[in-house]
């Protein structure tokens, strides 16, 4: 059946016939897997779940920041990807033919799109409500697979590119800089205008009336958001919020890290109604790392960012309801069976069984004037925006571990020069492939037995570092225009009070080592139970935990399992 689709008929947009004489002949050549043809066969096995749609040349397809409600494959004709489609910048990045599909990650996560994608001549498309479609994607794993590596690498190009919204504030404002790291960690597509250093900063502004002192500003298309708050960026880009009524679900996952989203992962996949929480953005500290080379199962590493970015899908995919960004405040233990998570105001969750997965924090660094530098000019991740941030500057890396090792090796692919400081006589905290490659790369100076003592500069504007030889007690000057610091990592359980027993450096005791329970004859807790009946831990913020992405995954599919035996036991 043909027809038209009247959701794809806006043809509206400043300079279209401009912009549609400026799309290239032919189309651009598939890149790292990004653009694969769809053969006849899985056309044929679409089609039966679809409808065929006739397009015109300008028509719009999808459109940037809406959300994609299908899968759409090109029949015949051409379309083509544009990024800030009617406005003065907008452009062509890519153009598609027959046997391409369109879209990219927010179809299979319930984001909006980052692009808008445009008929470029008239044309036949294949039509897949986006229901059906995941439907299909789950009884097929291997187009499942293909599908998703596509639109993975569609959303790490569109990063790259700087599409998107746009942030336009200083790089010194503690507020700017709490946007930026909202959109990074989320990794969400965005570009950084920075009032310090962008000669068309302020232009841009007058243009919006707006002044610098009412900046930070988010501006995607017409809409202009004036000092955000992450809650409004989340919005803005379709991930979901936290419910405001009260409700009551079998299990509350508390962190999104490896640990949680395994969790959840298991916890709805056995039939269990499953709330994730998070404050920030999905894959905890190992979102944070640009490759993760010792994970099991990919031997040519995977980025931190995209092991998060599947493991989303996953829960998606078993209907995992995910609050992000969420806040939890305060645990309040029931004794019927229920308990309660304060989510700030008058937000609360009621859950049967709880797992706490809320990780660790990397520790600041104990030197005089970090205050004054910390919201603008030190890093505690390394992902694209902070290689962004760091470009053509020289950078101070802190720490002697896998995280500060991984940070250098990325950081010397952007930064003008990496110096790497480590306390400890030898890089003995470091796998092995890791110091290897930091002892043979000239891009990195490397500084054993060495500590920070001074931050130098002014007005929140990092300049130099100085550091000192703990053998010898020579002190030394280095350029610094950012200072990562990786020295470790504190539990997150500030939240949680006296509710749960805590060892003596503040982390989940569980098991055998957990404290008595309050009713006198409780069983005793199973091993990744607290000292609350029903309340569970896992991954980093366990006491005794191995702090390893493996480890953490598999706790969190244990913690699933006793939950289980837990409330069979009510």
């Amino acid at each position: 059946m043909t027809r038209t689709d009247p959701d794809t008929t806006d043809t509206a947009g400043a300079g279209l016939e401009q912009l549609l004489e400026s799309v290239p002949d032919g189309e651009t050549p598939d890149l790292q897997g990004a653009f694969p043809r769809l053969d006849e066969a899985r056309i044929r096995t679409l089609s039966a779940l679809g409808e065929r749609t006739r397009t015109e040349r300008g028509q719009v397809l999808i459109a940037e920041g809406t959300p994609d409600d299908a899968f759409r494959v090109i029949l015949s004709g051409r379309v083509a990807s544009v990024e800030a489609f009617g406005t003065p910048e907008q452009r062509v990045l890519r153009v598609h033919g027959p046997g391409r599909f369109l879209g990219e990650l927010g179809l299979l996560t319930g984001q909006v799109s980052f692009l808008t994608w445009i008929a470029a001549d008239p044309g036949e498309l294949l039509v897949v409500p986006a229901d059906r479609f995941r439907d299909h994607l789950a009884q097929n794993p291997t187009l499942g697979d293909e599908i998703l590596r596509a639109y993975l690498v569609r959303r790490m190009l569109v990063l790259g590119e700087g599409a998107g919204f746009r942030i336009i504030g200083s790089r010194y404002s503690p507020d700017s800089h709490r946007l930026r790291e909202f959109a990074a960690r989320n990794r969400l597509p965005h570009r950084f205008v920075d009032l310090e250093s962008d000669p068309h900063a302020e232009s841009l502004l007058q243009q919006l009336g707006i002044s610098p002192a009412e900046t930070p500003v988010v501006v995607w298309r017409d809409r202009v958001l004036r000092n955000p708050r992450p809650e409004d960026l989340a919005e803005l880009t379709g991930i979901r919020p936290s419910r405001s009524e009260v409700e009551v679900c079998d299990l509350a996952v508390v962190g999104a890290g490896p640990s949680g989203l395994a969790a959840a992962v298991y916890g709805a996949s056995e039939g269990l109604s499953t709330v994730l929480l998070d404050h920030v953005a999905t894959g905890g500290q190992a979102a944070t790392t640009s490759r993760i080379e010792n994970y099991l199962g990919f031997p040519a590493g995977i980025s931190g960012g995209e092991l998060a970015e599947r493991a989303v899908v996953q829960a998606e995919k078993f209907g995992v309801r995910m609050a992000v960004p969420a806040d939890a405040m305060t645990l309040e233990a029931g004794r019927e069976g229920h308990h309660r998570l304060g989510l700030g105001g008058d937000d609360s969750l009621m859950a049967r069984a709880v797992i706490l997965a809320c990780g660790a924090h990397y520790r600041r660094l104990p030197v005089p004037r970090l205050e004054e530098f910390e919201d603008t000019c030190v890093l505690y991740a390394a992902t694209l925006v902070e290689a962004q941030l760091c470009a053509g500057d020289p950078v101070v890396v802190v720490g002697g571990g896998n995280s500060a090792g991984q940070a250098s090796l990325f950081l010397a692919d952007h930064a003008g020069a990496v110096r790497l400081v480590v306390r400890e006589p030898a890089l003995q905290d470091m796998s092995r492939y890791l110091a290897d490659r930091i002892l043979h790369d000239s891009r990195i100076e490397l500084h054993l037995h060495t500590e920070v003592r001074e931050l130098v500069g002014e007005r929140g504007a990092l300049e130099a570092v100085v550091v000192e030889d703990n053998r010898t007690g020579e002190r030394r000057t280095l350029p610094a225009r950012e200072l990562a610091v990786f020295i470790g990592a504190s539990p997150c359980t500030g939240w949680l009070g006296d509710v749960v027993a805590l060892d003596g450096g503040g982390y989940v005791l569980t098991g055998p080592a957990a404290a008595a329970r309050e009713e006198p004859g409780g069983a005793a807790p199973l091993l990744l139970e607290t000292s609350v009946r029903g309340v569970f831990a896992a991954g980093d913020v366990r006491s005794g935990s191995v702090k390893r992405v493996a480890s953490a995954v598999g706790e969190g599919a244990m913690a699933v399992r006793m939950v289980h035996e837990r409330l069979a036991s009510v």
